[in-house]
């Protein structure tokens, strides 16, 4: 049975190779893969759809057992479902990734979803907070994306945690590692969420304070330095460490972590592989955190 054929799952796009260690069938997984290979034209810099088939591809140059966590991720039950296929449009395109979340979610799995252009995660959003009301969103980014709307458009990359916030309001939202925006959307930050500027320092007090609450992660790379990343759509200098990066998502492990993605590689602009391949390595420990735990 192929994975379109299933009671309710869109309809899905067979890729000519899983993601390392993604071994598991879906009935018996855990977590469920599966790439987002979407961007708008009002992109800075385009590649991002490309990145979910660009980090399989590397990912045979990765060993699947992780060094700083001592575990394999070929014992995490973890199942790689392909690339949704998307229809035309940002709200039809966000309405599939919402149903096919949902659909992971009710299965008693979680979703962990590899992008495209970072507004895709409000798809995943959508489907996490209407099962869990009191979710809470943590963000790494460099960039606040907290923008009413962008050249009269609101379902882009700038808006996307402006429209997160219209699912969950006020202080549930927890920003780390911004360090571009808008006068207006930093001032709008003050009142409405919890923004960490250029680092992740207070990451410890935020799981405190969301111990007790399903918690979704998404990544948008460009939270990293882009000495270290550079194949990122909308690069800013002055960025996280992989190691901070990495420091702050660890210490995340011990949460109920519900649902987690990654955003915004751009494989092309970075010939050396580095970037996709930082990409990779940092999906492998994420996977290992939230789904071995």
């Amino acid at each position: 049975m192929t994975f379109a054929e299933m009671d309710g799952m869109p309809d899905m796009e067979q890729t000519p190779q899983i993601f390392a260690g993604c071994l598991s069938s879906y009935e018996d997984a855990r977590t469920v893969l599966f790439g987002v290979p979407y961007e708008t034209a009002s992109r800075r810099r385009s590649g991002a759809d490309i990145a979910p088939q660009a980090m399989r591809n590397e990912s045979v140059r990765m060993e699947t057992f992780s060094p700083y966590m001592r575990v394999d991720m070929t014992d995490c039950l973890i199942c790689d479902a392909g690339d949704l296929e998307l229809p035309s449009g940002a709200e039809p395109a966000l309405d599939t990734i919402e149903s096919f979340c949902g659909k992971v979610h009710d299965d008693g799995k979680m979703p962990v979803m590899l992008g495209g252009e970072h507004i895709v995660t409000l798809g995943a959003v959508r489907a996490a907070a209407s099962r869990w009301p009191d979710l809470a969103v943590l963000h790494f980014d460099a960039h606040a994306d907290l923008k009413r709307e962008f050249m009269g458009e609101t379902f882009v990359g700038y808006t996307m945690m402006r429209r997160v916030w219209d699912l969950v309001g006020d202080g549930r939202i927890y920003q780390f590692g911004v360090r571009s925006g808008s006068k207006e959307e930093f001032s709008w930050a003050m009142g409405h969420v919890r923004m960490e500027t250029v680092s992740a320092n207070s990451i410890d007090s935020c799981a405190e304070a969301v111990l007790s609450r399903p918690v979704y992660i998404t990544i948008d790379l460009d939270v990293i330095d882009p000495a270290e990343l550079p194949g990122t759509g909308m690069p800013e200098a002055g960025g996280m460490s992989f190691h901070a990066l990495y420091d702050a998502l660890s210490s995340l492990s011990g949460l109920d972590v519900v649902g987690f993605d990654i955003c915004e590689l751009s494989p092309g602009y970075d010939d050396s592989g580095t970037s996709t391949a930082l990409a990779c390595k940092l999906l492998r420990e994420m996977l290992i955190a939230y789904s071995c735990s």
